[in-house]
């Protein structure tokens, strides 16, 4: 397993690959830093990954929206864990979907009528690979800004650079996180 950290917007980020694949992308200091990897990482600049990564980045930090689909994604974790991974990447850039909603999105997955909102909140707060696959836009039921493990402030910034559009239940109640 390899690692580089990069410079961001949001401070350091931490990459991990297995050299074919992105596996993690992390907020230094963030909640859950590296959890699930082993302290054997070798510091490697030079991945094609890394360089696809960084390129991706840019552009999103950039206030563009970069396409995911030539990126290689490896989240480490449980098959539950992997279908709410799954179900992030499909909410669409500058959206945003409340625990419930994903929740019911997960459970018609599984063939089930419910799921528990605290299973879909663990396996958001562990997403592996911050940003590209977009657990920010997970918000509370109430249209508030919940759980994020990079931070509060780090979530209130991503939305705000998509220029997010942030709805609860009522769906009459709409508004845009903007920048400052």
């Amino acid at each position: 397993m390899y690692t580089k950290t990069i410079s961001s917007p949001l401070g350091d980020l931490v990459l991990v690959s297995d050299g074919e694949y992105l596996t993690g992308l992390f907020i230094a200091g963030q909640k859950y830093f590296m959890d699930g990897f082993s302290k054997e990482l070798h510091k490697k600049v030079d991945l094609e990954i890394f360089h696809m990564v960084e390129e991706w980045l840019k552009s999103y930090f950039a206030g563009a929206n970069p396409n995911i689909k030539n990126i290689k994604l490896k989240p480490q974790g449980t098959i539950f864990r992997q279908i709410v991974w799954q179900e992030l990447l499909n909410i669409p850039y500058s959206d945003t979907i409340t625990y419930k909603e994903l929740g019911k999105k997960v459970a018609k997955t599984l063939g089930k009528s419910s799921m528990s909102s605290q299973a879909i909140g663990g396996a958001v707060g562990h997403n592996p690979i911050l940003i590209m696959i977009p657990c920010h836009r997970v918000i509370g039921t109430d249209g508030s800004l919940t759980g994020y493990a990079g931070g509060i402030d780090k979530k209130e910034y991503l939305l705000a650079l998509e220029q997010a559009s942030v709805k609860g239940e009522n769906e009459n109640d709409k508004s845009r996180i903007k920048a400052e």
